[in-house]
Order: structure tokens, then sequence, then C-alpha cells
């Protein structure tokens, strides 16, 4: 959201836009909702501590003290994700639950898919790039990206009272399709003050290509960040990485796998060192037996 609009925002200015557009994206730190949390992470992220006890209170913390009163928690399940199987999930999603239930916070946590990244891009620019195709109907605009959150829209709908178990997701993807999510995207944007337009791509890229013919097997999520990461995102805003094949994918051999963005040459010669040591991607011959994104 950053990219597309100011995000450090006042409190005052927080409860005006809700109060005009009933939604809104900015910064929580703004608003010094859970300050202990924020001292808490600033220790913690380079540390690389990542406590479960942690990750519930500082996503929860944020969300009692604003007053929320129904809550959607997705936990995508995956070999490189942070949650690597089913009782991991149904575990943290019992004690998200717990928590929950004390402060008297409806929690519902759905598992999804996590063996791959969602959308095509991983960085900023790239990632709002893909929203934008999402909210705006685009051709391009990634198929997954666009499933998984009209899934979690009508999972939120679900909360009204009114609308029936199931109806959810097909009012999201009415309000989708007709271009109402987009045209309140974009007052919100307005709203909160329009942020100056960035370059499409920084100036340095690097194509990394599939060493063979055959079928993505694993996209490893893990070395993706890392790659991301060492590419300079999300420090600036354009650096990241363009995925153009996923999991299911046939390739041929030498066809670009992803594409790597970076404003320095220090940054992309790290980043391509990291790519060109391998097992980011696996391809087999055989395509993989279960490709499909799963919902619980």
């Amino acid at each position: 959201m950053e990219v597309l609009a100011k995000v450090e925002l006042s409190l005052e200015k927080m409860k005006k836009i809700v109060q005009s557009h009933r939604g809104m994206l900015s910064w929580g730190g703004t608003a010094k909702l859970a300050p202990v949390d924020d001292i808490l992470i600033s220790v913690e992220r380079p540390l690389s501590m990542d406590s479960t006890g942690q990750l519930v209170a500082s996503i929860l913390s944020k969300k009692i003290a604003a007053g929320s009163t129904h809550l959607l928690i997705d936990i995508p399940i995956g070999a490189s994700a942070k949650i690597h199987d089913k009782q991991e999930a149904l575990q943290l999603r019992k004690l998200f639950e717990y928590i929950g239930d004390l402060f008297a916070l409806h929690i519902e946590v759905v598992f999804t898919d996590g063996s791959q990244p969602i959308g095509n891009g991983i960085g900023p620019v790239l990632e709002a790039r893909d929203v934008l195709q999402v909210l705006s109907n685009h051709i391009d605009a990634p198929a997954d990206l666009r499933e998984k959150s009209l899934r979690l829209a009508g999972r939120i709908l679900e909360f009204d009272p009114d609308v029936r178990g199931g109806q959810g997701y097909a009012t999201a993807r009415d309000i989708l399709e007709s271009g109402r999510a987009f045209d309140k995207m974009q007052a919100i944007i307005l709203a909160q003050g329009e942020q100056k337009k960035h370059e499409n791509q920084p100036p340095l890229q690097y194509e990394v290509i599939a060493y063979t013919n055959g079928y993505i097997h694993t996209i490893d999520n893990l070395k993706i960040a890392n790659i991301a990461d060492l590419a300079g995102a999300p420090r600036d805003k354009c650096a990241g990485i363009d995925l153009s094949k996923k999991v299911g994918d046939h390739v041929n051999k030498g066809d670009t796998l992803f594409t790597i963005y970076a404003c320095y040459k220090s940054e992309l010669e790290f980043a391509k060192k990291l790519a060109d040591e391998g097992n980011v991607y696996t391809i087999n011959a055989k395509a993989p037996s279960n490709n499909a994104h799963y919902y619980i």
C-alpha cells in the first residue's frame, strides 16, 4: 500500500477516512496501538527470532487495541512456509481461538496453500501491480491471487449474519467483477494521499532460466524471499522478483523461471549468486499429481 498511497497518517485522519469510506490501509505504528509490540519486533527481526507466542501476541495485540470484534486469520501451510504441516496449523489455530475468547474477539482461522508464492510479484511495486491487476479485472491478473482474495473476502462477508454460509464468495466475486472493488480502492488511495508514481522496474535485472525440460513440482518460498531481500526488497520499492512460472507449469530448457530486479549492481550480484546455487525450483519429467490450492 505504501507504493500506492500515504500510510503514515494521524489517528484523526484514519478515523475520518474510515467514517467516509468504511475502510483503509495504513501503517499501525502511527496510531501507537501496541507500542511494546513495535519494540519487540525491532529487536526480534534482526535476530531472526520468531516464536509462536510472540507471533500470536503481535497479530492480536493491535487488533484488540483497535477495538476489532471479528478477525479472519489466514495460515498458509507448506514445506517452505512458516507453518509446515496441518498438525502445526491446528495447534496455532487453537492458540488464536483461545486468546480470542479471552478478549471476546470472534476469530475464524482458514488454512491455505503455502506451497508456493501467491501472485507473481515479490517486492512492493511488483506486488502492488498484481493487486491492481486483480482489482481491475486485468487479463494478466494472477489467477491464484484472485481466487484466494475472493475466498478470504467471502469469509469476511459471511461474518454478517444476513449472509448465508457459502454466499460470501459469490457476493465478493460480483463486487470485484462489477468494478466496485477497484473504484473503492481508488477512492481510499485518494483519501489517504496518492503516492508519486514509481518506475515500472529498476534498471538492473537478471533472468533465472530452466536447466531442463519438464514440469515444476516445487518452489522454495524461503529461498525466493531471501533472493528478493538480497536484491533490495522491500527497502528499494522497485526491487524484487517477478515469477514467470508456477507449480504445475511445463517448461522447456532455457525458459525464464523468474526475473530478479535490483537498483544496485552489488545487490543484484548477491541475489544472482543465491539464485544460481539452484534448488529454488524443482523440475521433474512428470506433471505433479496434485496442484490444487486447498482451503479448510
